[in-house]
C-alpha cells in the first residue's frame, strides 16, 4: 500500500538489525529481516518493515511484547535538559527562540536553561524557533512562534491519553497554522513584516512518548541509549531533498550555495503549509536535540552525537552549552540554539 513510504537503498546493517530488533518488542519476529523488507516514511520520519509472509508471533510469556515493555525498568520516570542560545560572530542580532516549558495542573511554568524534573502528573514542551526577514522581524518572528506555543498547547493538557494520541497530529497542525496565519496578517499592517518568517521545531514529551511537529530546517534528532543517532525532521528545502534521496551526501548538502532556500516555514509569504508531524516512544538513556541550522552549519553529525554522548572531563558547562560553544568556534556565520533532552 502507498503508506508504507518509499523503499530504502543504504542503510548500514547495524540500522537494519535495530529496527528488527525493535520489532520484536511488539511480539512480532520476522523472518526475512533484511534491507529489501524496509521503507522509510517521510511525513513522520520513520523506517516502516513490510512483507510479513513469514513473520511470526512470538510467545508472550516468553518474551516481552509492547505491553510488558513498558515495565517500570524501561518507563522514564524524570528529563533532564539544558537549552542555549548564541548569536555568532556576525550577525547583529539574534533571531532565534527557545522554549522549555512544563505542563501541569495548575497551569505551565517557564523552565531554566538547565534543569531536572520528574514526568509524574506532568508534561514537557521544548521548541527551537530561527526567525528570518528584514530589519528585526525575523526577531519578532521566532517570538511569536514560542509565545503562541504557550497560550495555545496548555489548554489540551486536560485531554485522557486515547483521546490526545488520536488527535495528536490536528493539535500540533492547528498550532502551526494559527502561527503561520498570525505572521500574515501582520504584514497587512506592518509592511517592516512583509518578508517575516519562521522555522519552528517541537517536540512535547508525554506519557511516554513523544510528539513532535516541524517546519523549515532547524532540526529534531534522536538518540536512543542503544544506537546511532537519527535526524527526525526533515529539512524543507530542496537541497534536504537531494539529501534524502541519496543524490548529494552530508558535505555536499553543507556546502550547497541553496542549503538556506527554504521550501516552507511559517509567515514568510507561504502560502500552504505541510508541517511534518509523529510521535514515538522513548525509554531512559534515551537523548534527544533540537537545534536551529547555526548549530548544523557548523557541526557535522558525528559531532553532535560525540558531543551529546560524551561530555568532557572537568567541563561544567551543560551539554546545550558545549554544543553551541563548539558550533560557533567552527562556524559563526548565523546564530546558534540547542536545546538537549535526556530521559532518565
Amino acid at each position: 500500500t502507498t503508506n508504507c513510504g518509499a523503499r530504502v537503498q543504504f542503510i548500514t546493517d547495524a540500522k537494519v538489525a535495530e529496527i528488527f530488533a525493535e520489532l520484536e518488542k511488539f511480539g512480532v519476529r520476522h523472518d526475512d529481516p533484511f534491507l529489501r523488507n524496509i521503507t522509510y516514511r517521510a511525513q513522520d520520519g520513520r523506517f516502516c518493515v513490510i512483507d510479513f509472509e513469514f513473520a511470526q508471533i512470538i510467545d508472550q510469556e516468553a518474551e516481552p511484547t509492547a505491553a510488558s515493555d513498558q515495565s517500570p525498568a524501561n518507563i522514564a520516570h524524570r528529563l533532564a535538559w539544558s537549552g542555549v542560545t548564541d548569536v555568532g560572530k556576525f550577525r547583529p542580532n539574534n533571531e532565534d527562540h527557545f522554549l522549555a516549558m512544563l505542563l501541569d495542573q495548575q497551569g505551565i511554568r517557564y523552565l531554566g536553561k538547565t534543569g531536572e524534573a520528574s514526568l509524574e502528573a506532568c508534561d514537557f514542551i521544548f521548541a527551537v524557533s530561527d526567525g528570518m526577514g528584514g530589519a528585526r522581524s525575523g526577531e519578532f518572528a521566532s517570538r511569536i512562534a514560542v509565545e503562541k506555543i504557550t497560550l495555545q498547547l496548555p489548554k489540551q493538557f486536560g485531554l485522557v491519553e486515547e483521546r490526545f494520541s488520536a488527535y495528536s497530529h490536528e493539535i500540533i497542525s492547528e498550532l502551526f497554522t494559527s502561527i503561520h496565519a498570525d505572521m500574515l496578517k501582520l504584514v497587512r499592517f506592518d509592511i517592516n513584516c512583509l518578508d517575516m518568517g519562521a522555522t519552528l521545531t517541537l517536540a512535547w514529551f508525554r506519557r511516554g512518548r513523544v510528539y513532535f511537529g516541524h517546519i523549515g530546517d532547524s532540526r529534531l534528532y534522536y538518540l536512543p541509549a542503544g544506537g546511532s543517532m537519527e535526524q527526525i525532521t526533515e529539512d524543507h528545502s530542496h537541497v534536504g531533498w537531494l539529501r534524502r534521496t541519496g543524490q548529494i551526501n552530508e558535505r555536499q548538502q553543507r556546502t550547497h550555495p541553496r542549503k538556506n532556500v527554504l521550501a516552507q516555514a511559517l509567515g514568510a509569504g507561504h502560502r500552504y503549509l505541510n508541517p511534518q508531524m509523529g510521535s514515538f516512544t522513548y525509554q531512559p538513556g534515551d537523548q534527544f536535540v533540537l537545534c536551529s541550522d547555526g548549530v548544523t552549519d557548523g557541526l557535522w553529525d558525528h559531532a553532535i552525537q560525540d558531543i551529546v554522548r560524551q561530555p568532557t572531563e572537568g567541563d561544567n558547562r551543560s551539554t546545550a552549552e558545549r554544543l553551541v560553544a563548539s558550533a560557533v568556534s567552527e562556524s559563526g556565520r548565523d546564530n546558534a540554539t540547542a536545546v538537549v533532552v535526556s530521559a532518565l
